[in-house]
């Protein structure tokens, strides 16, 4: 991945225990480093795909979704194809209102229109005009069910090996036997493992792994058939169906709708 470099406008590299609001076009696989702040943080990729990682997991966000990271939780950014990158802080009294932990919302038409008004160049049309969107948007998320873009991180060694393996290589076809004996682990520990710590199947989570892969090769411009390829799946019909099923739209509808928002 490139290294990380500043932004290209909007907003500057956050630094700990501050929050900021704003806009930017960042370069695909643009790295923000770990930190974290006193307010929350809603993080909105209106063209492109963005990853947010803290020390539960990865949570990924195509352009039809939005990251949301509590006050305190320590994360970084990564960033996938030319990302039209929109941070808005939210201030700690309305954090209450949602989740407490790290998590990914579907965004609706009104909450994105909100998110891109609070996060514009354009001053402030009316006094009180900003607080009353953003209450907008705490009203939106609150009523959204979170999304299925989030890839959970082990405690444990054993898995923690296992997951290892599948990261530094997701389109590898290894079992879950065969991955056990390379860390020296039982199918059926690893198995029960998965399950307890991660709340998901070993398939499941090497499913996700992959489909995280696939969105920032297709947010960069890679055809159905060669995601397909890179990330392990044996024809792209295999692809299609597991990426339909997981971010609610065919990789071709996907590349479709980041066409249109570049335009």
């Amino acid at each position: 991945m490139p290294k990380s470099r500043q932004p290209s406008s909007g907003f500057s590299d956050p630094e700990p225990q501050h929050s900021p609001s704003g806009a930017g076009w960042l370069p695909h696989g643009y790295h923000l480093a770990p930190h974290s702040h006193v307010q929350g943080q809603l993080v909105y990729a209106a063209a492109g795909t963005l990853a947010t990682t803290t020390e539960r997991g990865t949570w990924v966000a195509p352009a039809n979704r939005m990251t949301w990271t509590p006050p305190g939780f320590a994360h970084s950014h990564r960033f996938y194809g030319g990302t039209d990158a929109r941070l808005l802080n939210i201030p700690v009294a309305l954090c209450g209102q949602l989740v407490e932990h790290p998590s990914v919302f579907a965004v609706s038409p009104l909450l994105r229109e909100a998110v891109l008004a609070l996060t514009g160049d354009r001053p402030e049309s009316r006094p009180g005009a900003h607080e009353r969107l953003l209450a907008v948007v705490i009203d939106e998320l609150s009523d959204t069910p979170e999304q299925s873009l989030h890839l959970p991180a082990p405690s444990d060694d054993r898995l923690r090996a296992v997951t290892d393996l599948l990261h530094a290589d997701p389109a590898q076809f290894a079992t879950l036997a065969e991955l056990g004996r390379v860390v020296g682990a039982g199918e059926r520990t690893l198995s029960r493992l998965f399950h307890t710590e991660l709340g998901m199947s070993f398939h499941r989570w090497r499913t996700t792994l992959r489909i995280q892969h696939a969105l920032a090769h297709l947010t960069n411009g890679m055809s159905v058939t060669d995601t397909a390829m890179a990330c392990g799946w044996s024809n792209p019909t295999s692809l299609i169906e597991a990426f339909t099923e997981i971010v609610g739209q065919t990789p071709g509808s996907y590349q479709a709708d980041l066409r249109n928002e570049r335009r």
